[in-house]
């Protein structure tokens, strides 16, 4: 009888013990075709509204779940929608992997992310583009570029009219830390800015942190762009690329040993220079202007647990006027890196990187003289990935860069001068960082952590002693190895997200940045000539304190976001220049240079369509960026250049047809703040040009409207092509790129202000394949 009792009790009890006992799913997201990880991937169980996860870089995911029946939904943009039915009564190791979407499906993502990720991710202030985001918009002479698609996003600002520059919530240029395959670049433009260094068929995806940036990066106050560039086919082989008015570009991928290795290779160059020296014109004949960019990447899976990749960059600009001039700039990267998942919880990732910008001239203009400059870094990072469950992930690691600096070495003709150099620079920084993301409950989730930076100044060059007024007083050598000064700064970082509902959440983030490279512009908007310089005995790491919270919401089914976020970021050890400083061939041009702090604050709102035929968003901020320097503007706030009232962005996608894609973007900035003549006066019989205040004053309002239209001329599973067409500044809009004063030739104690115009009614046209 006890027997029977216990075996019934048994049966009744186990089957309720099993339901209420939680398993864990792990497993890994990839591409079909190339098995290359995919993150961000949306993954959801069918029925059970907010439960659900995204893939990590590595494609990793976890979910934990009673035991039932499910069907899991892994979603992605560009990526078919792949449901797996399971049957969960143990833990589990699902891997998934999706099937890229054909060209001309009905409808079209705008962002790539978790359908609800803007409501429910902790991480505030992230965009994440992946090319097929990049390929709809409209393009400036049909070259898509991921800087110009940013730039359309609310608190994202181009520097100038076609500039690859760009302000991020009222930092300057050089306050954004541009990284491709994880490797800095230090100029990520190409034909002064018109390009960028990104070839769009190369690229898997683009993210931008804006806000709370994650620990694992650091090296700038406003913003981290992290571009990625795709693995090749292991399967099969393809000839891709397209041919355009004035650039042309060819890729070819594919196996190396078929399924467990690939390869991709891309080359990219323009010819406009080339065509108007055809097109017999005169000015051209002895002009040259082009520049090209290689890209490679190599990526072997060593076993089901262990991947290695390899992958290179090396780009280089020309322009030169015969017996003239010849100018030159490129960068140089290359990543080594290897993946090692020790087990479904702990994934590893150690990286080499190697990074070089070099910039020189050669001028015969009345005096012979040439020179030269770079930057070198060498970079060894070792990251940690613990996913304990689907609440709680564990990152942390350590990276460490030695960087190389020559401002300049110049050389002159005999007759005309001696040659000379400008001080090396040598530093090594080195970082630790941790963080954790944490689900405390349903509704709250925090990603909280630190990241611990040393930057040491290091010798094997001259460091200068200055007085209170900034003038040097004595020099001192240092040798080669020597710790000159070591600045150490803490990072904390704090994001949450409280989930009011399933469809809306408030957000809220602090983050302190520190920056010890800067640049000292011709330019505010940027140049390949800007000299960089590293934080010395006398120039202190720039440090920044932002604040920012928001409300996001969804409507009907996560097809329309709306967002609203304000932030306030507060600068310390802001440099500028004196007025009439001098830092070209200065060696301590330090003593050119003032400290002060700054602050930058705004509010940011975003509408935007998901899916559908027609998708885009509307995007506006209302901010400020001002600076206060003693010894500039009486020592009283003034704007920063980068200071725009208003940033209006509209930009919509229409699918008109299966063949047939348009597109078009809007967009309005305040004019920059620019510093003016206020009046003239008279010495000795020459009139001087009076400054009132540093950017009192205003260039005019900027605004135009591109169009696009891609038609899809063959869609079949070995052969793809399409046109597509581009009309940029639709309506001719004469926008300022440059206002110069000059005397007036009738009345010398007056001056005229002259507006330089850079595009009107630029149409283009390119050809895109694949095979």
């Amino acid at each position: 009888m006890n027997k029977t009792l216990g075996t019934l009790f048994a049966l009744l009890t186990v089957p309720l013990m099993l339901f209420a006992q939680a398993f864990t799913i792990r497993g890994k997201i990839s591409d079909e075709k190339t098995r290359e990880a995919l993150n961000g991937v949306s993954i959801l169980i069918e029925g059970k509204d907010g439960t659900g996860t995204t893939s990590s870089e590595t494609g990793e995911y976890m979910l934990s779940l009673s035991a039932g029946n499910y069907s899991l939904i892994a979603s992605y943009l560009g990526y078919e929608t792949k449901s797996t039915p399971l049957v969960l009564r143990r833990d589990m190791k699902v891997d998934i992997s999706l099937t890229p979407l054909a060209v001309g499906l009905d409808e079209v993502l705008v962002l790539a992310a978790k359908t609800d990720n803007n409501v429910s991710n902790p991480q505030t202030g992230v965009e994440r583009f992946v090319v097929e985001d990049i390929n709809l918009l409209p393009v400036l002479v049909g070259e898509r570029d991921v800087l110009k698609a940013i730039q359309l996003t609310p608190g994202v600002k181009p520097a100038s009219e076609g500039s690859s520059g760009f302000f991020v919530r009222g930092g300057s240029a050089d306050q954004n830390l541009i990284l491709l395959d994880n490797v800095a670049l230090y100029n990520a433009s190409h034909l002064m800015g018109f390009f960028s260094t990104f070839n769009s068929d190369i690229v898997r995806d683009a993210t931008l942190y804006k806000g709370a940036m994650p620990t694992e990066y650091g090296g700038r106050l406003s913003s981290i762009l992290n571009v990625r560039q795709r693995n090749g086919d292991p399967n099969d082989y393809h000839v891709s690329g397209g041919i355009g008015l004035i650039t042309s570009r060819l890729n070819v991928e594919g196996p190396i040993q078929r399924g467990k290795s690939s390869f991709i290779l891309g080359a990219r160059r323009t010819y406009a220079d080339a065509i108007a020296r055809l097109s017999g014109v005169e000015e051209a004949q002895n002009a040259y202007l082009y520049f090209y960019d290689l890209n490679a990447k190599i990526d072997v899976a060593l076993s089901d647990k262990a991947q290695l990749s390899f992958s290179g960059y090396l780009g280089n600009d020309n322009l030169t006027v015969r017996d003239l001039v010849s100018t030159y700039w490129g960068n140089r990267l290359g990543e080594l890196r290897f993946v090692n998942q020790f087990n479904p919880a702990w994934t590893s990732t150690t990286t080499l990187g190697y990074s070089s910008y070099r910039y020189g001239f050669n001028a015969s203009m009345g005096t012979n003289m040439a020179g030269k400059a770079f930057i070198t870094d060498w970079c060894f990072r070792q990251d940690f990935l613990y996913r304990r469950n689907e609440g709680n992930e564990w990152k942390f690691g350590l990276e460490s860069i030695h960087h190389q600096l020559s401002p300049g070495d110049f050389a002159l003709s005999e007759e005309d001068g001696q040659s000379f150099a400008l001080v090396k620079r040598f530093a090594w920084e080195n970082s630790l960082y941790f963080r954790q993301q944490l689900r405390l409950s349903k509704k709250l989730e925090v990603v909280y952590g630190f990241r611990l930076t040393a930057f040491s100044v290091l010798g094997n060059s001259e460091f200068y002693v200055l007085d209170d007024e900034r003038n040097v007083i004595d020099s001192v050598w240092y040798d080669k190895g020597k710790i000159v000064t070591t600045y150490v700064n803490v990072e904390p970082r704090l994001s949450a997200v409280f989930r009011l509902n399933s469809v809306s959440s408030l957000k809220a983030a602090y983050a302190r940045t520190s920056q010890s490279m800067h640049l000292l512009s011709f330019r505010a908007d940027g140049s390949p000539f800007d000299r960089w310089i590293l934080s010395t005995n006398n120039i202190r790491p720039q440090l920044a304190d932002q604040f920012s919270a928001g409300y996001f919401r969804n409507f009907n089914h996560n097809m329309y976001e709306f967002s609203i976020e304000s932030y306030y970021k507060y600068l310390r050890r802001q440099i500028d220049y004196k007025d009439n400083a001098n830092f070209i061939s200065q060696n301590a041009v330090e003593t050119e240079l003032l400290e002060g702090v700054g602050r930058a604050y705004g509010v940011e709102l975003l509408l935007k369509k998901n899916t559908g035929r027609l998708t885009g968003w509307i995007g506006y901020t209302l901010s400020r960026s001002e600076k206060k320097i003693n010894g500039i503007n009486s020592n009283r706030w003034y704007n920063a250049y980068q200071d725009r009232t208003h940033d209006v962005s509209v930009v919509g996608v229409f699918r008109l047809s299966r063949k047939w894609n348009l597109s078009a973007a809007w967009v309005f900035y305040t004019g920059n703040a620019l510093t003016y003549p206020s009046g003239k006066y008279k010495i000795d019989g020459n009139f001087v040009s009076y400054y009132a205040e540093r950017n009192g004053y205003r260039a005019p309002n900027y605004h135009r409207l591109d169009l696009g239209a891609t038609l899809l001329l063959k869609n079949s599973a070995t052969y793809t092509s399409e046109l597509a067409f581009s009309l940029y500044n639709a309506y001719g809009r004469e926008n300022a790129y440059m206002i110069s004063f000059r005397e007036n030739n009738d009345d010398p104690t007056k001056s005229t202000a002259y507006q330089y115009s850079l595009f009107r009614f630029v149409p283009s046209i390119s050809w895109n394949f694949k095979f």
